[in-house]
C-alpha cells in the first residue's frame, strides 16, 4: 500500500492556510471571533505558521454547549484558529483518503450532499425492487428489501484514537503529519477530561 511522505511543509504553506482561513470564514463573517481574528489577519496566519513549521504548535481547549434542534446534543467547538489549522491539514490529506471510500460515502464529501444520497437511494429502490416487478406475495405496494438507519452515539469521543491512527498510518507516512493529529486528538481527550473534572467539582 502505498503511503504519502513530504506533506507536512505543504500544510503550513501561507497559500494554504489562507485558503484554510476562508473555508473556516465561511458563512460565519460577522462572528465576534471572526472579525477579531481579522484584525491583524496577517500577523495571525504568519504566526500560525511559525507554530507549525516549528512544531509548537498547541490548540487551545474545545468549548462545550448544549444544542437542542429539536434532539438534544452536545457540541464540542474548536478555536477559531484551530479551525484555520484542522482546514489545513484536511486540504491536504483528503484527497488521499477520499479515493479509498466507497462511490455511495457521502459523509462530508465533496458534490456528495444530500440530494446526492436521494438519488442514489431511489436507484437502490428500483434495484431491490427489480423496478416494480413483483414477485410471490408481494404487491404493487411492497419492495422486497431493507433499509438501515442507525446513528453511532457519541462516535468521535468514542472511537479507539489508537486504531484511527493506525489507520491513518496506512496511507500517511509523514510523521509530522501524525504528531499534528495526535496533538488534535489529544486535544479532544483533555478537553472532556477537563469538563468531568468540572462536573466533579460542582457535584461536591
Amino acid at each position: 500500500m502505498k503511503t504519502h511522505k513530504n506533506l507536512y511543509y505543504q500544510i503550513y504553506d501561507i497559500k494554504n492556510l489562507i485558503l484554510a482561513w476562508k473555508k473556516a470564514r465561511k458563512h460565519k463573517t460577522k462572528k465576534d471571533y471572526v472579525i477579531e481574528f481579522e484584525e491583524d489577519l496577517g500577523r495571525n496566519l504568519m504566526q500560525l505558521k511559525f507554530e507549525l513549521m516549528s512544531q509548537t504548535y498547541k490548540p487551545k481547549l474545545l468549548k462545550t454547549f448544549i444544542l437542542r434542534d429539536p434532539k438534544t446534543r452536545k457540541i464540542s467547538k474548536s478555536d477559531f484558529r484551530d479551525r484555520i489549522v484542522h482546514h489545513a491539514l484536511i486540504r491536504i490529506i483528503e484527497p488521499i483518503f477520499d479515493k479509498t471510500f466507497i462511490y455511495d460515502s457521502c459523509a462530508n464529501r465533496k458534490n456528495k450532499g444530500n440530494l446526492f444520497a436521494i438519488k442514489r437511494f431511489h436507484i437502490f429502490i428500483k434495484k431491490v425492487s427489480r423496478n416494480g416487478k413483483i414477485n410471490g406475495w408481494f404487491d404493487n405496494n411492497q419492495i422486497k428489501g431493507y433499509c438501515f438507519k442507525a446513528d453511532i452515539k457519541h462516535y468521535f469521543q468514542e472511537i479507539n484514537h489508537n486504531v484511527l491512527l493506525n489507520v491513518i498510518k496506512r496511507k500517511i507516512g509523514d510523521e509530522k503529519v501524525i504528531y499534528l493529529i495526535k496533538q488534535i486528538l489529544q486535544n479532544c481527550n483533555s478537553s472532556a477530561k477537563l469538563e468531568e473534572r468540572e462536573r466533579e467539582t460542582r457535584a461536591n
